[in-house]
Formats: C-alpha cells, structure tokens, sequence
C-alpha cells in the first residue's frame, strides 16, 4: 500500500495511492489508517494537495554521516571522521514540511544544504527491539530531504540548531508500506539541484543500516506510531564542495528513490513570520 495524507477543500485526510487516484480511507491517526476501510469515492491525483504523511510526529531523529563516502567529506563542517558509534540528533515537530511545498532560505544563515536520504516511518511501539524483529515495528518508507544549516549546525555540539529550521524536514509523497517496499537495500537513492545530480547511493552503503538504528534507538527510548526517522544521506551535499555550493531562492531539489517515488522542492526566503502567541 502507498499510503498519504492529502488536503481536498478544507479537509484533510488519509487515503491509498492508487495510480493517478487517491482513495480515502478511515483514520485520523496513522495507525488507524494503515488498516483503514475505504470510505469515499477515488479522487484524480491532480485534485488534491499531498501533504507530509505524518503531521506531527512525537520524534523526528536523524542518524548522522552514516555512509562513508559522506564521512569522509563531512570532516571540515562537522569535524568527524567515519563513526563506529551512532550519531544522532533531533529535527522538530515544526520542521514537517510537504513533498512538494517550498523550504525557506533562513533569515539568519546563506548556509543551507540538501540531504537526500531514506526514510523509514514507525508503525508500532517499540523498547528494547533486536534487531532482528526490528522491521516489525516499522510501517514503511518514504523519501526524505534533511535540510541542513551549516553554521549553525557547525555551532551546537549536537547539531539540533542546525538541523531543526522550520520547513527543514521533507518527506513523502507516500508511506510505501513494508509489504510492497521489499527489499530496498539495492533501491537507488538520487538528489538534483536544479537538474543537477548531486547525490547518489543506495541504502546497503550504510555504515549502520536501519535494523541497527533501530535496535540501538529502542535501548534508550520507545518508539512509537508516526515516529521519523532519517536513516542518513549519501556523499555529494552542498558543504562537501570547493567553495561549497549552498542552496539559494529559486533553487529546486528533487529527491528520487526507486521504489518510493520522489519529492521536490523549490527554496525560497523565509517570509516575515515573526509571531508571539
């Protein structure tokens, strides 16, 4: 099943991916939906907005330089070599962003970069998951973009600064669920920058792959439905050139996944958002 979350009128709703189609089906909350019934009638693709499938995920966690080649171009802006322990960090619940809506190019950094990565959505509540049950727990994948500023990435030991911006975390357009997904170690995993391919990789690259990830996050804290995570991203970003190529307004990137489909975003200024209450 292909699984998303789509905006027709006012009303947002859940519903399976069936060729150009959106069917919808029962269910406020994820879990609900994935065995949801189908309640309406098929809707032409073109008639709805797609919208990040899980609104508010309780955690969204990001494995960082978890493919070597990465790795080995992240040392200058984040002054690690190959990991042999996991390195994570935390986007915000206010980082969700659509497959298709515009990121923003912050107020206060020109140093924004792409991160085209897997990304695996949480179906069921996991603690102490070994990793071979840990696929259990997992409802399916989608393609992610972890959006990145680098100075202040650079400037918090833990990154959360810098990876938690408004806007910054992209995913969809579907959950591809586990039955259907496969085997996606081989899938081909492919970031452009205004048509320009920057990253390649596939997810066997991975230093720690996902079952790892998820063994090693369930020893410390549950899991739950709806949960994110972002399973690292393959060498090629904006910071591992010289001079580094940083995203700008107009810029579009476009992730691609075999097998999951695709998302793609235009940047654009942040706009006048400030608010108190």
């Amino acid at each position: 099943m292909r699984l998303v979350r789509f905006q027709r009128g006012g009303k947002v709703s859940y519903g399976r991916l069936e060729g150009g189609h959106v069917v919808p089906v029962s269910g406020e909350r994820l879990e609900d939906a994935l065995t949801g019934q189908a309640v309406g009638d098929p809707v032409a693709l073109g008639e709805v907005r797609l919208l990040a499938p899980v609104a508010r995920p309780g955690k969204i966690l990001g494995i960082g330089v978890n493919y070597a080649a990465h790795a080995a171009e992240s040392v200058s802006f984040v002054n690690t070599a190959k990991p042999e322990v996991q390195k994570w960090f935390n986007k915000q619940a206010t980082a969700v962003n659509g497959p298709y809506d515009d990121v923003h190019l912050p107020k206060v950094s020109a140093q924004l970069d792409y991160e085209g990565e897997l990304v695996a959505i949480i179906g069921k509540a996991g603690r102490h998951v070994p990793r071979g049950r840990a696929m259990e727990i997992v409802a399916g994948f989608c393609v992610g973009g972890d959006y990145s500023v680098r100075d202040w990435q650079k400037a918090s030991q833990t990154m959360i600064m810098g990876k938690g911006f408004d806007t910054h975390a992209v995913f969809g357009p579907a959950i591809v669920t586990s039955d259907e997904a496969g085997d996606i170690s081989g899938a081909g995993i492919r970031t452009f920058v205004n048509g320009e391919l920057r990253q390649t990789g596939k997810p066997s690259d991975m230093i720690h792959d996902l079952a790892a990830q998820i063994e090693h996050l369930t020893a410390a804290f549950t899991l739950e439905p709806g949960d994110v995570i972002y399973t690292g991203t393959p060498a090629g970003v904006g910071a591992g050139f010289d001079p580094p190529k940083w995203l700008k307004a107009g810029d579009t990137v476009r992730v691609e996944i075999d097998g999951l489909g695709h998302i793609e975003n235009k940047i654009v200024e942040e706009p006048d958002t400030m608010r108190i209450g």
